[in-house]
């Protein structure tokens, strides 16, 4: 069933897509930070940033905050951190091309999981979207495929799973406030990210500039992008939910660029069209749907 702020939920989702897109380009302009420094320092900030957001949003008994989502906000954290390792743990031992394809399964498993856990219907037309999603997603990666990297697959799909089931437990308590779920997320983040340094003995000392990147993520990219995806997720089914925040995918390549002159192939133009096609035919189709809703309950 879906939410008769449906269309706000549409827009928040699908801007909460366009802000994490901007990772690759802030990427790029890293130093030297490896990808376990990065985590560090993003889920840091973002912990920090969250904290003292929710502090100032709530302006009473803080622990209110974070007591009334209950253990659903610290699992759905603890599977978003989980989502960020498994992410840089798979771009660092696949393609990047095989990272994407094998998140294209994600809205399929969170269609699953909706069903399972909150009995969502997904609609036909949610289907197709999806299919064509995956379709697009297959063409925009299909000449970087590769063979033979499983270990990096199985991660990427381990981030697949554990963003859908975030996006699940989100919407099981849909009514209540779930931003101190991306507060835990952060803090897992930071707790992982910590361990994976003291392993691999790399050290957490960064340049200032790479400091100023990592903070740029944890703040805006990650920050704000789920504070917007975790209010849009209380008026969109999973299924959707997902859906509509491939944006990401397909606004990535674009920003890297226009920002440092990196062009995208043709296949990573016509993969993307699709995927824009896709989105934009959800979102209508669901508007509209939505609307039909709403004037049936009014002339009831």
């Amino acid at each position: 069933m879906t939410s008769e702020n449906y269309p706000r939920g549409v827009a928040l989702v699908i801007i909460a897509g366009g802000i994490w897109s901007i990772a690759g380009v802030v990427m790029r302009y890293m130093e030297s930070a490896n990808e376990w420094q990065v985590l560090f320092y993003r889920s840091l900030t973002l912990s920090v940033f969250l904290f003292f957001y929710i502090g100032f949003r709530y302006r009473g008994p803080l622990i209110n905050a974070y007591r009334d989502p209950g253990w659903g906000s610290v699992i759905a954290g603890i599977c978003l951190g989980v989502t960020f390792c498994s992410w840089i743990f798979a771009m660092t031992h696949t393609t990047i091309a095989n990272a994407l394809f094998v998140l294209a399964a994600a809205p399929f498993i969170t269609a699953l999981l909706g069903r399972l856990i909150l009995g969502e219907a997904v609609k036909p037309i949610t289907v197709y979207c999806m299919t064509a999603t995956a379709l697009g997603i297959l063409v925009m990666v299909v000449e970087g495929i590769l063979v033979g990297t499983f270990l990096g697959n199985l991660f990427a799909l381990g981030a697949a799973v554990g963003f859908s089931l975030f996006s699940v437990l989100l919407r099981r308590t849909k009514r209540i406030d779930m931003t101190p779920t991306v507060f835990w997320a952060g803090l897992s983040g930071t707790l992982i990210g910590a361990v994976m340094i003291l392993v691999s003995g790399t050290g957490f000392e960064v340049s200032h500039h790479d400091f100023e990147m990592c903070a740029l993520l944890g703040l805006v990219q990650v920050g704000i992008g789920m504070i917007i995806y975790t209010a849009g997720s209380r008026h969109v089914p999973a299924a959707e939910l997902v859906l509509l925040s491939l944006t990401e995918v397909i606004l990535g390549p674009l920003w890297v660029w226009l920002a440092v002159g990196e062009v995208p192939g043709t296949y990573t133009l016509v993969g993307g069209c699709i995927v824009f096609g896709a989105i934009v035919l959800q979102a209508v189709t669901g508007i509209r749907h939505q609307r039909k809703l709403n004037a049936r309950m009014v002339s009831i």
